[in-house]
């Protein structure tokens, strides 16, 4: 589907329509804008103590810190169920949510269809023994979606957590998001909107963490994008806009050490930048992503690069910093090459990705051109690939849905070095892997592995 021009940034914002924000809503005033200038010269006394208690080898995050899906860990190419498989344990139930790795924990979510006492789960592992530490329920209480169209392809459980080393943060869509600790202890829960949908397609994005506060890309529960009080779960800013609605990436961070830190959303037709603190809108520019946006900008320094939109409408490079409309002023290339559900991979100015078809993909940063396409023979399923690509040392590994993961390295052509399957697991590995001291960790719909080499 296509947005019309009534649902342009400009009609949604209109004050008129219900729900709608005003200008002043997003853009700071003059005497903010001044004071955001002399709080950028003093930022570095001034950053924030709370700083996060992730080590390096901890995968606190979907794809990873910062979100840049790359590990210096060394996994191995080749496995199936008699080697190179350290542990497997089974799952009570389904999910597309990725893992995440805090310390010696590894923590995911799934949904348990037992009726009539349907419910989400928190589960914690020992990461490698793969025993079960813990686990917590959260009864579906209340009218979910009803399992059809695009549900069914990934569920009701498809936030990935994150981590700041001390606390977990789980997103439920509309059964809120949750603080808990390592140990399993209840924080607190706060409802972030249970608006119904009738398209179907449930919620998706994930998690993210900036010094004291959560962000929470509310889309289909509230059509808001909001931050919350980590320690509380009380709300510091809310934006609200009909776009979000269709925006399913996981908000990211830009300058993420600096007072005028930026969140940065790509939605259907344009990109938007918060500032971090004040939940103010700093700039926004067109895109050629329309429809609905499912993968997350990449960042790259000053640089964030848009993929997404119905159907792979487009990809886009745009400058960080300016005011207002930048659309003119900092948008640096937009292509038609993209991907429809996974977030390409960034390496050495290229981007890698197999799409949701089953096409292998590698564009140029420099322009988004296309340096190869090529189809990925012998997939099952009639949307093979759904998880986001990941550089662990020197391979790229893809996760398909039914057909193994991928192993390739980057280069001029795609030329796989291995396919893994798991030839007992038939059920959907939809999640992007998770990576921690030389150990893969891959979960489907019925297990979760820990794939390292045998010693």
């Amino acid at each position: 589907m296509r947005l019309g021009e009534a649902d342009s940034l400009w009609a949604v914002r209109a004050p008129e329509r219900a729900g709608a924000a005003r200008w002043s809503d997003f853009y700071p005033s003059r005497r903010e804008t001044s004071d955001r200038m002399i709080r950028s010269l003093i930022a570095v006394a001034c950053l924030s103590g709370s700083s996060p208690l992730t080590f390096a080898d901890d995968w606190p995050e979907f794809l990873g810190p910062g979100g840049t899906a790359r590990s210096s860990d060394v996994a191995p190419k080749a496995w199936d169920e008699s080697q190179n498989v350290l542990w497997k344990a089974d799952l009570p139930g389904t999910g597309s949510s990725s893992p995440i790795v805090v310390g010696d924990r590894l923590i995911l979510t799934c949904y348990v269809a037992d009726e009539p006492t349907a419910k989400r789960q928190v589960l914690c592992f020992d990461k490698v023994t793969g025993d079960r530490v813990w686990s917590l329920d959260f009864p579906i209480d209340y009218n979910e979606d009803r399992f059809q169209g695009y549900l069914t392809e990934h569920g009701y459980a498809s936030n990935t957590p994150t981590s700041d080393g001390e606390n977990v943060y789980v997103f439920f869509g509309k059964g809120g998001v949750h603080s808990i600790g390592l140990e399993g202890e209840r924080n607190w829960s706060i409802d972030v909107g249970k608006e119904s949908s009738d398209r179907q397609w449930g919620s998706a994005a994930s998690l993210t963490l900036y010094r004291d506060r959560l962000i929470v890309n509310a889309s289909e529960e509230s059509q808001s994008l909001i931050a919350l009080d980590k320690a509380t779960g009380n709300e510091l800013w809310k934006q609200e806009a009909g776009m979000l609605e269709l925006a399913y990436g996981t908000p990211r961070l830009v300058n993420a050490g600096e007072d005028d830190a930026e969140i940065v959303l790509s939605v259907p037709g344009e990109i938007w930048a918060f500032n971090a603190g004040t939940g103010k809108l700093a700039w926004h520019c067109q895109s050629p992503m329309t429809g609905n946006v499912s993968p997350s900008v990449i960042v790259d320094g000053q640089t964030i690069y848009s993929f997404g939109g119905y159907r792979d409408s487009g990809s886009m490079a745009v400058r960080t910093g300016g005011e207002g409309d930048v659309t003119d002023s900092h948008v640096s290339w937009t292509n038609r090459s993209s991907s429809y559900v996974a977030t390409p991979l960034l390496h050495e100015g290229r981007f890698y990705w197999i799409d949701d078809r089953g096409i292998a993909y590698c564009t140029s940063a420099a322009d988004g051109s296309v340096i190869y396409r090529e189809r990925v023979r012998d997939l099952k399923s009639g949307r093979p690939v759904y998880a986001s690509p990941v550089l662990i040392g020197q391979h790229i590994y893809v996760v398909t849905r039914r057909s193994g993961t991928i192993v390739y390295p980057p280069g001029d052509a795609f030329q796989p070095d291995a396919r893994n399957v798991f030839a007992g697991d038939e059920t959907d590995f939809n999640a992007s892997p998770a990576v921690s001291d030389n150990r893969l960790y891959l979960r489907s719909d019925r297990s979760i592995y820990c794939v390292a080499e045998s010693r």
